[in-house]
């Protein structure tokens, strides 16, 4: 055991730095590299290398590798800053790091109750109990509580390191934290491995493995055998003209313009996506030119969703709003009306970008705390589908996307499809929209839905309830995207139950940890 010198004398210099190494490495776990291979492993290098560590240096060293983690992982948050926030470089990536460095005291608290409850001062926990129970849960409750404090970022869990993976289609049954689950699990028994201990790892293995291989079998959704046509329209409007006064009617005719070409008496589509906020001004101020597409929609027997931003009294909310969808013939909601029903309000909203924290105290500082439309209030947790010609679509605007509960909240007996636009723009060529992207493609695993996803410049694609993408247009491009979607039926076992199993057990797991320690120390 390691005595109690200062962490740089028990912890040297290269030991925090391939902790870090080891950090980083998760990022190519994810989109845009997929090798889904590199979180288990690196959990399990992790794991290995400190061992041995103390509660007090076991924090330390996770603080390193989650600060790797992230600050690789979430680099692309710096881009916002930088070129829309009116930061210096170097402030942006300043910025980035606090950032990257507060997710990472999630890992590190893990770490810490890790060596903490494993060791008292006479007796050793079980290396079996400790790596292939108390990890996993310890993993999985603090992304959970990452995902849920301070309004939450969930973003990057181990799950989604799955999206393309070989497990993938178990988080129709337990979710991306489900996913987390088996792959601190994986890397536990890996651990164990190392100490020569074989057979958590002939067990483990066969199991998870056999499990991948029977979820789809077991996943109770089936095709329906219908489907509908869809054409997802992105405009690719330049994020630093998208707010100027002169470029809204450029911008609400560009959209219209793209529109009317997938009116055609032979294939006319169903519905017609516009992204997140296409129509940049207050439903009131264009309410003529809503009224016009309203017109020409149910001229085509087709129905437009797009954002907009909806209006009550003093409150501004990012909505979606229906216009057309005044079918007869299935019998369907009333015209598109001005602050109509038919409507679906942002709920969870982004920190900074659509509402700043003590805005009165941080506005006057920078113009990073002055983005346009950066004071929205929040619509209800769950609400209604938004109905089209029909269908019933589940939507989720940006953001809201990454919470798997909003998400299943959302989805009723009704629902046919999902739907989450999006306005990437912010972030340009980085890996944050195709992260953004790949977490949407989970939620479409976990309900069982196919997905819609529109965005301003993509990744505007259409998702099967596996995970899969098969319709995408090419990011940065003017464009539209007509696809025939397939409709499934069938409710998904992560639909009926959603995390609560998972998180009690693992609370049970460490609630046995804590027992152990404070039996041991009496």
């Amino acid at each position: 055991m390691l005595n109690n010198q200062s962490v740089y004398s028990n912890l040297s210099i290269a030991s925090l730095v391939t902790a870090f190494i080891a950090g980083a490495s998760t990022a190519l776990s994810f989109a845009p590299y997929e090798i889904w291979a590199a979180f288990p492993l690196a959990l399990t290098f992790a794991l290995w290398q400190s061992q041995s560590l103390t509660a007090k240096h076991s924090l330390y060293y996770w603080l390193i590798f989650g600060f790797g983690c992230f600050v690789v992982g979430i680099s692309w948050v710096h881009v916002s800053i930088d070129t829309f926030g009116g930061m210096p470089i170097v402030v942006s990536m300043a910025l980035m790091a606090i950032l990257a460095l507060y997710l990472a005291i999630y890992p590190a608290l893990c770490g810490y109750l890790l060596s903490k409850l494993s060791k008292t001062r006479k007796h050793t926990l079980s290396p079996y109990l400790t790596y292939l129970g108390l990890f996993p849960a310890l993993w999985v409750l603090t992304e959970w509580l990452r995902g849920w404090v301070l309004t939450g970022f969930p973003w990057i869990w181990a799950g989604y390191s799955q999206t393309l993976g070989p497990l993938s289609e178990l988080a129709s049954f337990i979710g991306a934290l489900g996913l987390s689950f088996i792959i601190a699990l994986v890397a536990g028994a890996l651990m164990l491995l190392t100490q020569k201990r074989l057979l958590p790892v002939l067990i483990i293995i066969p199991i998870v493995a056999l499990s991948a291989w029977a979820a789809p079998q077991l996943n109770p959704i089936a095709p329906s055998g219908k489907s509908v046509k869809v054409a997802l329209v992105q405009g690719n409007i330049s994020q630093s003209m998208k707010w100027e006064p002169d470029a809204l009617w450029p911008t609400m005719l560009k959209y219209m313009d793209l529109t009317r070409a997938q009116f055609d008496e032979t294939s006319s589509v169903d519905i017609v996506i516009w992204p997140e906020a296409a129509i940049p001004a207050p439903e009131v101020m264009v309410e003529d030119f809503l009224l016009n597409a309203n017109q020409v929609a149910n001229i085509n027997n087709t129905a437009i969703i797009t954002g907009i931003i909806s209006h009550q009294q003093d409150d501004y909310f990012n909505s979606l709003i229906v216009l057309g969808n005044h079918n007869q013939k299935q019998q369907q909601s009333p015209d598109y009306l001005v602050n109509g029903t038919n409507e679906f309000k942002k709920h969870h909203l982004l920190p900074i970008g659509e509402f700043v924290p003590f805005g009165d105290l941080l506005r006057p500082i920078a113009p990073l705390f002055n983005l346009p439309m950066s004071s929205f209030q929040r619509g209800e947790y769950t609400q209604k589908n938004l109905t089209a010609v029909g269908y019933h679509i589940a939507p989720a605007i940006c953001y809201e996307i990454v919470f798997p509960e909003q998400v299943r909240a959302s989805v009723t007996n009704q629902t046919d499809m999902l739907l989450t636009v999006s306005n990437d723009a912010w972030f340009g060529a980085s890996n944050g929209p195709l992260q953004h992207m790949e977490i949407a493609q989970m939620r479409a695993i976990e309900m069982g839905k196919p997905l819609l996803r529109g965005t301003n410049n993509g990744v505007t694609a259409v998702v099967d309830p596996h995970g899969r993408i098969t319709d995408a247009i090419p990011q940065f491009e003017t464009g539209v995207l007509v696809a025939n979607v397939a409709l499934y039926t069938g409710e998904t076992w992560f639909k009926k139950i959603g995390q609560l199993p998972l998180l009690i057990l693992c609370g049970f797991l460490i609630l046995l940890g804590v027992a152990n320690y404070l039996r041991k120390n009496r």
